[in-house]
């Protein structure tokens, strides 16, 4: 059966006709709030002020760099409405990884916190860019047209794939690739969603991923949004204030990543720290170890696993928690509009219980990534998308992650590309080769252990000099814990070098 497109919904429009003088969205830090009265207002506002003042029409893009706060909300609010696409950038990222993806993106109009101001200007792209905001400033123009009675902006029409986002995801060849995240992706992440957890009118939820992530919009964000719930902003993760907020908050749903997780059951007020109303956790980016499950089922909190991505989704399956125990390890179902295979090397499905490729497909599939048609046409096949993991399929259809075939691994939440850091690593003068391999790491789940071979007549230079170059061009979460030295890398037949062999 062919699923029909859905056109393009002014969803908060239509919440400000039926609940104008609910709350959508709190800021924990400040207690600001607006309506959903208010953020139709705002939208409106936000559309004739961006037209007006920059020139901004359906089809430009508007990079951010900001933490969590109301006017991001206020932002997708006139995105729906106008058709322009938001493409908020990773603040932790390094000065020189800010200013490719600026240069990528070619936006039309930057707004940025003054906090994070003197990365985004160390760059030599923003003075190509044609308008840029402070933040401050379009919070400004927020709190004063929040109440003022606003002539409706008309609907911009535009294609079911027309961007909404573009969400930057680290690459498999070192430079990061931007997601294209569609209005039709909105809606049907939305519905399926919907379809696996409780998302309704009376859900709440606390956000504390950040908005550069798919996880930090389109986990619970824009469902929300879309059922008309009620989010609480955090800015920034902090387990010890993140506890308050949530027992303060009542939460029917929240969602972090395991490292998160821990860090709060480890904070001293957890011990008293009650749950109510809160129908379970939704965890993301990782496998949750089992002793940390039974710690929050103390708690008489239960965990649901998913499993989900950048490009897809990103809710793709869910493990029901009842089942957090019995089939642990695994990522659970697929959501319901959700179409899988499992294919080996020649593109043959595998039988039951046989590992192999997961590949795809739905309504929730991105379009491809923006201005690289070869990285498209290499991911998506026929409607297909390949996920790069290896996985495989138990009798009572539940799935499990075997292993990455991309050697991407997850430190604390964050995906880290080894080629990406080793590009780095490459870079300095003394360096001949580099392998960089995801190890166990006790606070972030995993962390970057670099192999570097240096030139037979570089100068002498040690493992604090390498990770400074790092740190130089790299966020700190891409930055190798440690770095062994090695006379040469491990090398299969065809010359590759053997990672296997690196991680024994």
């Amino acid at each position: 059966m062919k699923v029909q497109p859905i056109p393009q919904q002014d969803w908060i429009a239509k919440w400000a006709l039926y609940s104008p003088g609910k709350v959508a969205v709190r800021e924990a830090e400040t207690g600001r709030t607006l309506t959903y009265g208010q953020l139709d207002r705002l939208s409106n506002a936000l559309c004739v002020h961006l037209q007006q003042s920059f020139g901004i029409q359906t089809g430009d893009r508007i990079v951010l760099l900001a933490e969590n706060n109301l006017e991001y909300i206020a932002l997708f609010a006139a995105m729906q409405r106008m058709g322009f696409t938001l493409v908020p950038l990773n603040y932790r990222l390094a000065a020189t990884e800010i200013d490719y993806l600026l240069k990528d993106a070619s936006p039309k109009l930057v707004i940025c916190e003054e906090k994070f101001e003197a990365s985004l200007k160390k760059g030599k792209e923003l003075a190509k860019v044609p308008h840029y905001q402070p933040w401050a400033q379009l919070q400004s123009f927020c709190e004063a047209e929040k109440e003022q009675p606003q002539p409706s902006f008309p609907l911009q029409p535009v294609a079911e794939d027309h961007p909404a986002f573009i969400l930057y995801t680290s690459g498999t060849t070192g430079f990061p690739k931007g997601a294209i995240y569609s209005h039709k992706m909105l809606f049907w992440n939305s519905i399926n969603t919907a379809m696996s957890l409780i998302v309704n009118t009376e859900s709440r939820t606390v956000n504390v991923m950040p908005p550069f992530h798919t996880g930090g919009w389109n986990v619970l964000m824009t469902p929300f949004l879309h059922h008309g719930g009620y989010t609480v902003l955090m800015r920034k993760f902090d387990p010890d204030q993140l506890l308050k907020v949530l027992q303060k908050e009542r939460p029917t749903l929240f969602m972090g990543v395991p490292t998160m997780l821990k860090m709060i059951a480890d904070a001293s007020a957890f011990s008293q720290a009650d749950f109510p109303g809160l129908y379970y956790i939704i965890v993301g980016g990782e496998p949750m170890p089992i002793p940390l499950i039974e710690t929050w089922d103390k708690k008489g909190v239960a965990i649901r696993q998913g499993f989900g991505m950048t490009e897809v989704g990103p809710n793709l399956f869910s493990l029901h928690q009842d089942d957090a125990i019995s089939k642990k390890g695994s990522i659970g179902r697929p959501n319901f509009y959700v179409k899988v295979r499992i294919v080996d090397a020649d593109g043959r499905d595998v039988d039951q219980g046989e590992a192999g490729e997961l590949l795809l497909k739905g309504p929730m599939v991105t379009p491809g990534y923006w201005q690289n048609e070869a990285a498209t046409k290499k991911t998506i096949t026929d409607g297909w998308f390949r996920t790069g993991d290896m996985v495989r399929v138990d009798e009572a259809h539940y799935y499990y992650v075997v292993d990455r075939i991309k050697n991407m691994y997850i430190s604390g939440g964050e995906n880290v590309y080894p080629a990406e850091v080793e590009r780095v690593l490459q870079a300095h003068p003394a360096v001949a080769e580099a392998a960089v391999v995801g190890v166990p790491d006790e606070k972030w789940g995993e962390s970057g252990l670099a192999f570097v071979v240096l030139h037979a007549q570089a100068k002498a230079i040690d493992e604090q000099a390498l990770r400074a170059h790092c740190k130089a061009s790299l966020a700190k979460f891409k930055v190798p814990r440690d770095v062994v030295f090695l006379e040469e890398l491990p090398k299969n037949d065809t010359g590759k070098i053997n990672r296997s062999a690196l991680r024994e």
